[in-house]
């Protein structure tokens, strides 16, 4: 049997939301519209695919899934609100995974919108360019900073701060 380990750093991007939490998800949401990749199978070819995302995305990503934590938690009593969410774009994933089918770890993005123990929202998402610049490759290391810049741009269209590191 044989392994390999790769360390490698991450930055946890934290944006403060100067929002309520449900008007931010809202907002969000509607940016990063909801999309079944089950429905690919209707497509006879990859044109048809990326033409599909590229009018879906309008802000470059789709959200493949959305997880709600608070039903669960307020089980236990806690009150803050979080939801995480799997956003991405296949067409985009399919650049990288030509070079290392190993990028799917990471891709979709894992992104969380969650309320601080003051009431306080919060956006969080690890770095596109550090999770992909660990496989070694510079091919797959360009399209996780064209990650960056898109989710800088995403941010900046829902009217937060865009980390600096982002750009």
């Amino acid at each position: 049997m044989t392994w390999t380990a790769v360390p490698h750093t991450v930055n946890r991007l934290v944006v403060d939301v100067d929002l309520p939490f449900d008007e931010f998800r809202a907002r969000y949401e509607e940016a990063v519209p909801a999309y079944d990749i089950t429905g690919l199978a209707q497509f006879s070819d990859w044109d048809e695919v990326r033409a599909d995302a590229d009018r879906a995305a309008t802000n470059g990503f789709l959200r493949y899934s959305t997880v709600d934590c608070g039903p669960a938690f307020s089980i236990a009593g806690h009150k803050s609100q979080c939801v995480v969410y799997l956003m991405g774009n296949h067409t985009i994933a399919e650049t990288m995974y030509g070079h290392d089918p190993g990028i799917m770890l990471y891709a979709p993005l894992r992104t969380v919108i969650y309320e601080d123990l003051d009431g306080g929202t919060h956006f969080a998402i690890d770095q596109p360019s550090d999770r992909f610049g660990s496989f070694g490759n510079p091919d797959i290391a360009a399209t996780g900073r064209l990650l960056d810049q898109k989710v800088a741009a995403l941010l900046t269209g829902l009217g937060v701060a865009v980390p600096d590191t982002l750009s």
